[in-house]
């Protein structure tokens, strides 16, 4: 398999472009031979005249192609509008073919079962790329029947675009010609035909997590019952105005979708607040805002590269959302694409969604770069070596957003980490490390609505008062962490289903869940001897009476603790340092 790469510059310099390889291919034995055309023009005259061309030179070519937001050739964004790459399959059973369909919500259905019937009815086929005009669509139900296709089919493409974000995009090719609303599918296999593919991301989440409280369709309405578009002008700064497409196109959504990790943008803001998607999204879904940081996505392409390396590609078609062309700017976009240059030709271009198939599943992306690699014949040799990619450095705008990407993981890993510390200090005792009364009761009441059997054990230090009294806190703080240890160890070395819990004072409880009464009551033994023996600086020896109760079939929690608290000061009117069960 080759491929040969040229901006489209002027009719005379491409026909000799097309001569020269339409002379090559005589040398050479070829079979399918394909035109993919990228362009930022949407002039139906010059499309035309590029694909007449096309055809003149070479007739038995297929041909497709769509609008774009930007065209990558050679690894690299073109500053042309119009970028033209041909690949030519070297193998005789590799096969391709074109179908091209008017797509709108009355034609979904038809159209998916049409491919879907293809792809059945010729098992060469291995995977399906898609040129899609998504102006106006919502993409789920398209995606989703395409999640009936043969389990072996891989699905790639990307969404039709154009330079200034409208809404005029098309899509053609020698199936059907021109069309401003439409899909153009591609189909390519053979038994000597391999494809790889992979998804790149490097957007993280920012600040906290949103539940979709209100959504229907395409429209997100509310998260935390507010107006979605609250959040981002809360915290962007952003204003439902004409501009909000573009300033929020780098701040997508992150969220789990058919079991992976997806960013989706924004299309529009509506008055009442709602926001407009590319795809459908479900309500209780969490979200959060996402980020671009340059190191991540650059260490995911250094990933998703040595990945493919590994392939060994002869051809790397990308997709590439708008998105990271504006995050990155038009000096430093090629960045991310070059590396798979070093790989194998890489060409595609910059779309308004990217589409591939993941465990069964045909998701629509966005702000993501998505990578497919192609290869005729087996591996040649063993590729072990890691994949090495230069180091980078930034300028202008992407290093400033480098600064702040760092800053933002640092922040945000402090307040984590207080959130964490706030979170245990709201359940713990500061005395002791065990939780605090109002937390193992709350667990007392979980494992009692569970079903599950729950045994409580209720200690209380013995004549303590007399410790604070003639030592001092000091010494009854010491021994009061005394017990906590004994009882977390000896539950640590007993069970795996006891937690401990500081009541109050010098009293505790033990919660026991799915043991048996001996268990629990082996368990109050061994912490009341264990405690008996140890001892402490100034107040020596000290003892505990303990409690225990078996939580009864339907019984509340309150019941339970009262008839354990019963069991424990019969053990302290009876002569203390011993066990009751009641």
């Amino acid at each position: 398999m080759k491929q040969f790469q040229f901006n489209y510059v002027n009719d005379t310099s491409f026909v000799r472009e097309l001569r020269k390889l339409a002379q090559w291919r005589k040398t050479m034995i070829t079979s399918a031979v394909l035109f993919q055309i990228y362009s930022q023009t949407v002039e139906r005259d010059k499309l035309r005249k590029v694909c007449d061309l096309i055809t003149q030179e070479m007739p038995d070519a297929l041909y497709m192609g769509c609008s774009t937001n930007g065209n990558i050739l050679n690894g690299e964004f073109s500053k042309y509008d119009i970028a033209v790459t041909c690949t030519v399959c070297e193998y005789p059973n590799t096969k391709m073919a074109l179908k091209q369909f008017i797509l709108t919500p009355e034609t979904e259905v038809s159209v998916t079962d049409e491919v879907i019937s293809y792809v059945d009815s010729n098992p060469w086929v291995k995977a399906v790329e898609m040129l899609v005009v998504i102006r106006g669509l919502s993409m789920t139900g398209f995606c989703d029947r395409l999640d009936k296709l043969r389990d072996d089919v891989l699905v790639f493409g990307g969404g039709a675009f154009v330079p200034d974000f409208g809404d005029n995009a098309c899509a053609f090719s020698s199936e059907k010609g021109y069309m401003d609303r439409g899909v153009v599918f591609l189909f390519i296999g053979g038994d000597d035909l391999h494809i790889d593919n992979t998804y790149i991301t490097g957007w993280k989440p920012l600040g906290r997590e949103l539940n979709v409280t209100r959504a229907k369709g395409v429209y997100l309405n509310e998260l935390d019952n507010k107006p979605a578009f609250d959040t981002y002008y809360r915290y962007l700064n952003i204003k439902n105005d004409e501009h909000f497409f573009t300033n929020t196109l780098e701040f997508p959504f992150v969220y789990d979708h058919n079991g992976i990790t997806i960013l989706r943008a924004p299309v529009a803001s509506l008055p009442d607040g709602s926001l407009e998607m590319t795809a459908d999204i479900k309500e209780n879904v969490k979200a959060r805002i996402a980020y671009g940081d340059p190191w991540t996505i650059l260490e995911s392409v250094r990933s998703g590269a040595e990945g493919i390396r590994a392939f060994q590609p002869e051809v790397i078609h990308v997709f590439s959302c708008a998105a990271r062309r504006t995050f990155w700017g038009e000096d430093e976009v090629s960045k991310e694409t070059i590396p798979f240059q070093t790989l194998a030709p890489t060409s595609g271009f910059y779309t308004s969604g990217e589409f591939l198939r993941s465990d069964g599943h045909v998701n629509q992306h966005n702000v993501t770069l998505v990578v497919a690699a192609m290869r005729e014949g087996e591996l040649l040799g063993d590729y072990n070596d890691s994949f090495e990619m230069k180091e980078e450095s930034f300028s202008g705008k992407v290093s400033m957003i480098n600064r702040l990407a760092t800053f933002i993981e640092a922040a945000t890993e402090e307040l984590e980490e207080a959130n964490a510390k706030l979170a245990k200090m709201a359940v713990t005792d500061a005395l002791t490390g065990l939780y605090n009364r109002g937390e193992i009761q709350r667990q007392i009441s979980s494992g009692i609505k569970k079903g599950n059997t729950v045994s409580l054990v209720m200690l209380d230090l013995d004549n303590f008062k007399s410790v604070n009294d003639t030592f001092g806190h000091k010494e009854g703080d010491n021994v009061i962490r005394g017990i906590s240890s004994i009882m977390t160890d000896t539950l640590a070395s007993m069970t795996e289903n006891g937690r401990a819990g500081r009541w109050g004072g010098e009293e505790f409880m033990i919660l026991l869940e799915n043991e048996d009464a001996n268990k629990a009551e082996d368990v109050a033994e061994k912490i009341r001897k264990t405690f008996s023996e140890a001892e402490f600086p100034s107040c020596g020896k000290r003892t505990v009476s303990i409690g225990l109760t078996k939580v009864k079939s339907g019984e509340s929690a309150d019941a339970a603790v009262m008839r354990a608290d019963n069991a424990l000061y019969e053990a302290k009117d009876t002569g203390k340092n011993k066990v009751v069960v009641y």
